[in-house]
């Protein structure tokens, strides 16, 4: 007598244990935002081909730099209700084909006023569609469970798109010129296209699922009542009201300040004034990225079981305390001290967001994606800002010190900030 026998057929049809969609959306979403964030990558390598060719200062450029940021935050809250309206892939595959087109533009250009156009205007529109408030999106409809951790990723995909393209673009730059790192960026974009169109849902009831750890008292949100500009607007002018929207509004401005305003925009240019090759500089902003797509993750991770406010504090403090150590350690080739602040400050590129998503979902519930919208536009405005001021002070002194030193004291400021917002009453959280 055989006793594991009666065993076997139970082995042979039990069901095999499948991924489920929300991941699959989450992978797409996070290579869609790679390639948007492709063009992100080429502006602080552009900065002095363009100075060269064109005589254009580093300030005017900068300029046009500055719009493009700052439009990627003003039309972000405005996308997310567009997304609720019209749907996340019309949305996507319509931000793609801008950023395509406004990148491809820019190889015929000849004036200043063309540049701020593609970069600022037409870019800039595009990328805000795909801003990370796209990442709110898709966290709050898809997950349930893992929210903090989904967010980290597609976070993680957004900055590390902007970072590792650039050694590629640097050596396209020195070679066949900018124009050839355009087309390929422009290119980049188009390709994610159809990519959104296949796999992307809306929402998991589109497929006949639930989001992914929805328990069996789960019940599907209410479709948003009023229109999607209407929806943006009352979502801020409700937050507005709170002492925690402006918290978190602030903070993120002084984030956006720190990296890509001043670092994403200026480091290479900084470096290179040091005597550091444009490819070299490019490589190490690169290494930022890689370096964050472990850092951003991590702190997804964190988020889940952590005191938000409290991890956004950590990140400020240490962010700032780099910020004010770099000048010294800029030199003409790569030396330890700056392999270690590019992984200690890599570390903490991003890691900000899912925290900060994480607190507007908790204060403010269902409208927590649009509200993000908004905090992500003052992370913008704060960038532009940097961006425009660390040019213009390059032009005055002949260095970017202040704009470093500046930037760092912003950041002790802001984590004294995160400590002051407050936690949510327990009905607001639960509606969240």
């Amino acid at each position: 007598m055989t006793i594991a026998a009666p065993d076997a057929p139970r082995r042979q049809h039990r069901p095999a244990r499948r991924v489920h969609p929300a991941w699959w959306v989450a992978a797409v979403s996070f290579t869609a935002l790679v390639g948007a964030a492709a063009f992100r990558a080429t502006p602080s390598v552009f900065i002095e081909p363009l100075h060269r060719e064109f005589g254009w200062s580093h300030g005017t450029i900068s300029a046009a730099i500055a719009v493009n940021i700052l439009l990627y935050g003003l039309f972000s809250p405005f996308a997310s209700a567009l997304q609720e309206r019209y749907g996340i892939r019309r949305v996507v595959a319509g931000a793609l084909a801008l950023i395509a087109a406004g990148s491809g533009v820019t190889v015929f250009m000849t004036a200043s006023w063309q540049l701020v156009l593609c970069w600022g205007l037409i870019v800039g529109v595009g990328t805000g569609s795909m801003a990370m408030a796209f990442v709110a999106t898709i966290t709050n409809r898809w997950f349930i469970a893992r929210r903090g951790l989904v967010s980290g990723i597609l976070t993680a995909g957004s900055a590390a798109g902007q970072l590792v393209f650039l050694p590629l673009v640097g050596l396209l730059v020195e070679g066949p010129g900018w124009r050839a790192a355009t087309v390929l960026v422009s290119l980049t974009a188009l390709a994610m296209v159809p990519l959104v169109l296949l796999v992307v849902r809306d929402r998991p009831e589109d497929a006949g699922l639930r989001p992914y750890g929805a328990g069996p008292d789960y019940v599907t949100p209410a479709p948003p009542r009023s229109g999607a500009v209407r929806r943006t607007l009352r979502s801020l002018w409700e937050a507005s009201g709170s002492r925690a929207f402006w918290l978190l509004a602030g903070t993120f401005a002084i984030c956006g300040a720190s990296t890509n305003g001043l670092v994403g925009a200026h480091f290479v240019p900084a470096a290179h004034d040091h005597g550091m090759p444009l490819t070299a500089a490019a490589s190490l902003l690169a290494v930022i990225g890689f370096v964050d797509l472990v850092g951003t993750i991590f702190s997804g991770w964190l988020t889940d079981r952590f005191d938000p406010r409290r991890l956004l504090a950590v990140y400020y403090a240490l962010r700032g305390l780099s910020l004010l150590a770099l000048p010294t350690l800029f030199a003409g080739d790569v030396r330890p001290p700056m392999l270690f602040f590019i992984v200690f400050y890599g570390l903490d590129w991003v890691a900000t967001v899912p925290p900060t998503i994480a607190l507007c979902r908790e204060h403010f519930g269902e409208d927590g994606a649009v509200v993000f919208g908004w905090v992500l536009a003052s992370h913008q405005l704060g960038a532009a800002l940097i961006a425009w001021a660390a040019g213009f002070v390059r032009d005055v002194t002949g260095d970017y010190d202040p704009a470093w030193f500046t930037a760092g004291a912003l950041c002790a400021l802001a984590a004294v900030m995160s400590l002051a917002v407050r936690r949510p009453a327990a009905p607001a959280a639960a509606a969240g």
